[in-house]
């Protein structure tokens, strides 16, 4: 029998080369998601917006991908172009969302007249809010595209070998750039006595992972060379109608459902973290990021181990109950610890313990759609399961800086807020997390999709 040719994915040094070119864009996004996390206090203080003016600045990363459908349409035209395409198109996004975002918050804004034009109308919102929270739209746009751009790249170049565990490290270097930012943001603002410094910082690195993209698109397009000369036969062509079916799949909307639970208790509470930090224990900016900038280490360290797991002994449904028990346990140490026993050593406790569970849930949860949807659209699955989830993210900072404003009236001092209803709040959503893992796990017993079952086919 002739011999097919030995494709560059078989190749493990190109294959895992590949994958750092496709996670350092991810590294970087993340530090731009969170690059004003740390500031929320000096955001409030020195440009006069309130929790609320914070919350909805927070939430516009989703809006158009929620109300334009913008995501729909991003695994559309993922599934119709190809992943090396979308990658350069959703890097392209960030940088120019990125850009406006800067602009919105840096001195050279100050007296322009789109400052004046923004401030006319509105005039609750302050023109700063107004303009970052359009470039943080776009931006939106851009790195939830690649977040389903890198995952559908990693299935593409790991199905049948390390995929868990590909996309463990994948995600762990993506919480590294949570790590990184919680850490350098609020230095970086404090050495250049402007706020408006680390998002350029940011900014610069969103470059070079443009960059990153341009390379794995070479990398990609000799991929599918080889594959048109091996003469494989090539996937069945997505059709949109295809969309309707992954919303008449149960188990599939149970997935979706278990992601928007959990990330909306993840990613919103990371806007208000330090903050809370701030108030809970009467520390410094810099001391509440560094304090919580731990968070992402155990997810970091422990992501791809349990990936790997996953590749090798299964028990993905498992690993979704029990990261939701731990994230239940987290959000309950914030909201009702007293306060004479709220100390740094609970704080860093509670920060491992969700660490762990932003470990356990997404390292099972990715793997798993491609158990269960057809090739042909899984651009398009997991554009579904990120616009879904995009619904949470984006409704949730503005729940939360409205639960804030209501339950801390009379508080001008962003240093004094109480967090105990928006902690119950995020503990809430792991409970009803809890319960949908329950039931994904009855339902893969009963129609046998595999996902308890171990991802490396032999």
């Amino acid at each position: 029998m002739e011999n097919k040719t030995l494709l560059l994915k078989d190749r493990a040094p190109i294959r895992w080369t590949v994958l750092i070119l496709l996670s350092l864009m991810m590294f970087f996004a993340y530090m731009f998601v969170d690059v004003l996390s740390p500031l929320q206090s000096l955001l409030e203080s020195g440009k006069g917006w309130s929790p609320e003016n914070y919350g909805t600045f927070a939430s516009s990363e989703y809006f158009l991908n929620v109300f334009a459908l913008f995501l729909i349409f991003a695994g559309v035209i993922l599934d119709k172009i190809g992943v090396r395409s979308t990658a350069l198109l959703s890097g392209g996004l960030m940088v120019l969302g990125a850009s406006i975002k800067y602009f919105a918050v840096s001195p050279a804004f100050a007296g322009t007249g789109i400052e004046v034009w923004l401030n006319s109308w509105w005039t609750s919102f302050p023109a700063s809010a107004k303009l970052a929270s359009f470039g943080f739209m776009i931006f939106g746009c851009g790195v939830e595209m690649a977040g389903i751009t890198v995952s559908k790249g990693i299935v593409k170049w790991f199905r049948g070998k390390e995929m868990a565990l590909a996309m463990g490290i994948e995600m762990a270097i993506a919480r590294l750039g949570v790590f990184a930012v919680f850490r350098i943001s609020p230095r970086v603002a404090e050495a250049f006595g402007d706020l408006s410094a680390p998002v350029l910082m940011v900014l610069i690195f969103l470059l070079i992972g443009l960059l990153c993209f341009s390379v794995y698109f070479f990398f990609d397009k000799k991929l599918e060379k080889q594959l048109g000369e091996r003469g494989d036969e090539p996937e069945e062509p997505f059709k949109v109608s295809d969309i309707g079916i992954l919303f008449t799949s149960k188990t599939f909307l149970i997935v979706s459902g278990l992601c928007v639970l959990y990330y909306s208790a993840i990613f919103p509470f990371q806007k208000y973290a330090a903050n809370m930090l701030e108030c809970r224990l009467g520390i410094s900016n810099t001391e509440a990021s560094d304090i919580f900038s731990f968070f992402p280490i155990g997810a970091m360290v422990l992501t791809p181990l349990l990936g790997g797991f996953l590749d090798k002994k299964g028990k993905g449904a498992t690993m979704l109950m029990i990261g939701a028990i731990l994230m239940i346990s987290c959000h309950l140490i914030f909201a009702l610890t007293p306060a004479e026993l709220f100390t740094k050593g609970v704080a860093y406790t509670a920060i491992v313990i969700l660490g762990v569970s932003f470990s356990l849930v997404p390292a099972a949860l990715w793997p798993s759609v491609p158990k269960l949807v057809e090739n042909r659209y899984l651009g398009s699955a997991y554009s579904v399961v990120f616009w879904i989830q995009n619904i949470g993210l984006m409704a949730f900072p503005m729940l939360i800086g409205w639960s804030l404003a209501v339950t801390n009236k009379g508080v001008a001092n962003p240093l004094q807020y109480d967090y105990t209803v928006p902690m119950l709040i995020f503990a809430s959503l792991g409970v009803l997390a809890f319960f949908l893992a329950i039931w994904l796990k009855s339902e893969d017993k009963k129609k046998g999709y595999g996902l308890e079952l171990p991802n490396i086919q032999k």
